[in-house]
């Protein structure tokens, strides 16, 4: 077909594109930014809820673009409208902002790039194509799905490989007069790649995270266009990261395959390729194997699932930085004073092979971030979230403020603060003693051992000799002095050399005080405890469990 013909085609496949792509060149200039800035962009589909793979990935996007002054925005991908949800785009952005991830541009906070949603830029995808047809690397395909069909199936079984290329693409060289009669026909039609390449040929690339990559060159003449004028993906996004001046495209490694097509679109479109950076999946470990992370299988590949159980946002977003760099644990162990927005983060530090999720890892980076966290801070937030989740905790709550505090603020200043807490709801099972009316309803039901301690001995201890004025030290030496004329040990070592010389030992005295004040073995210090309580409360719950081991 002769350039003339190709031309006088082209107008006849769009007679409504009135455009060049020159005028878009010129509607999306360069970004005015400064040498090394990135611009990243996520793009989610409509089509459900996100996933922690998509969380990952615009959090990737957001940390490079921040921390290089550069531009994150969210482009919607919507050219696949069969398969979009109702409430999916606000659905997506609700997402993201529940975990603080704010695009510098989208359809909602708007920017100079738009618009941020793919099926309203139809005609500038329609304008490109249209460029390509007069250029000879594009063409109308008429085939219909029966005829596909029957290809693959002589693919099949000649076990060749699957695709309209070569001698299966049969209208690529149809002539501008057989395509004027298909179309006075009506017969329907899509827009084909008229593919240069030769997959002898190799092409290659370098990624950011796996290295130097070689393929063979794309030679599918894959569609462009739909039957309805939409884009594939495969068109749309090339077109829109060079007219958005994308720099580093940050995606899941499914997408390296596509690399020799995006590419070859790259380059017979006449643009700059980006920056190609392929993270490692996000996998689990199931029965003996690995798998990837499932959103179908595996509630926590919802994001809505950390808010549901209590997980702070920011710790989530700690484990995401633990998974975007192996060396972000260690430094965010070791910089108490520091947020994730001081580390810098790098390329070479990402994995190259798949990357477990690890839920006991996030609970225990979630320890640290509650470690950190002032009990002031620690009321005020597990407040807001039983808002949302257990309004009968957050009255209790709310009518015990004073002593929540307190309760939550115990060993929050020493070398080594708690880490019990590692969810909201873990506040309200580790600091149930904290509120009366819910220590009565558990009954010492904590008390994992058993044991039933000596009542009369604790009672003489509270009423005769507890000091809550005094310092933690000045406390113990007292129970120290009040054990050893008990006939307990003034250590445990000293009662292990000479069991038989002693009923016990110190800590057992107040391991009896800790179990019928808070109903369990195990807690932060027993003294802060004892002086928030009071004695009458302390006395009041030591009656409590009077009656229940009488």
């Amino acid at each position: 077909m002769s350039n003339d013909e190709r031309i006088e085609l082209a107008e006849l496949l769009f007679p409504n594109i009135k455009h060049d792509r020159n005028y878009y060149e010129n509607m999306y200039p360069e970004r005015k930014l400064k040498e090394g800035a990135m611009v990243t962009r996520f793009g989610p589909s409509p089509t459900g809820f996100v996933h922690m793979g998509s969380l990952f990935g615009s959090f990737c996007d957001s940390v490079f673009a921040k921390q290089s002054n550069g531009i994150f925005y969210l482009r919607i991908e919507d050219t696949d409208q069969k398969r979009s949800i109702e409430n999916g785009i606000d659905g997506i952005f609700s997402d993201l902002d529940a975990f603080d991830i704010v695009p510098d541009e989208s359809s909602i906070v708007g920017g100079e790039y738009g618009p941020y949603i793919q099926s309203e830029r139809t005609e500038i995808y329609q304008t490109y194509v249209k460029d390509l047809i007069i250029r000879g690397y594009a063409y109308p395909c008429f085939m219909t799905e029966e005829e596909i069909a029957a290809i693959r199936e002589e693919q099949e079984i000649n076990k060749t490989k699957l695709g309209i290329y070569g001698v299966y693409a049969v209208d690529r060289d149809l002539s501008l007069g057989e395509i004027k009669e298909k179309l006075n026909n009506s017969e329907e039609y899509v827009i084909r790649l008229k593919s240069p390449g030769n997959s002898k040929n190799e092409v290659e690339f370098i990624d950011l995270v796996k290295g130097k990559i070689k393929f063979p060159e794309n030679d599918m003449d894959l569609v462009l266009l739909k039957k309805d004028g939409t884009p594939t993906y495969h068109l749309a996004h090339v077109i829109d990261d060079h007219l958005m001046h994308t720099t580093h495209v940050i995606r899941g490694d499914e997408w390296v395959s596509s690399i020799p097509l995006h590419i070859q679109l790259f380059d017979i479109l006449g643009f700059d390729r980006p920056q190609y950076v392929h993270t490692a999946p996000i996998t689990k470990k199931d029965d003996g194997g690995i798998r990837k992370l499932s959103k179908r299988k595996d509630p926590e590949a919802k994001v809505s699932y950390y808010d549901e159980v209590g997980i702070p946002i920011d710790a989530v977003k700690l484990y995401l930085a633990t998974i975007l760099n192996s060396n972000f644990e260690e430094w965010y162990l070791n910089n108490s004073e520091k947020s994730i927005d001081d580390f810098t983060f790098s390329f070479d530090k990402m994995a190259v092979g798949g990357t477990l999720f690890d839920l006991d890892k996030l609970n225990n980076i979630s320890k640290t971030y509650f470690s950190r966290k002032s009990g002031e801070d620690v009321y005020n937030e597990t407040l807001a979230w039983a808002n949302k989740h257990d309004l009968e905790y957050a009255k209790l709550l709310e009518e015990n403020k004073d002593d929540m505090i307190k309760f939550l603020s115990i060993e929050k200043d020493g070398p080594r603060p708690r880490k019990d807490i590692a969810k909201y709801s873990d506040v309200k099972e580790e600091f149930s003693y904290a509120i009366d009316s819910m220590f009565i309803e558990e009954n010492y039901a904590k008390n994992e051992s058993n044991k039933v301690y000596d009542i009369n001995l604790v009672l003489d201890y509270i009423n005769n000799y507890l000091d809550l004025n005094v310092t933690n030290e000045e406390w113990f030496n007292k129970v120290r002095e009040f054990a050893v004329e008990n006939g307990y040990a003034a250590t445990p070592k000293e009662y292990k050399k000479n069991p038989d010389d002693y009923k016990g030992h110190v800590g057992d005295i107040c391991e009896a005080i800790r179990v019928m004040i808070t109903g369990r073995m195990k807690s932060p210090d027993l003294f802060s405890i004892m002086r928030v309580l009071g004695k009458s409360r302390i006395l009041d719950r030591i009656d409590l469990y009077s009656k229940i081991y009488k």
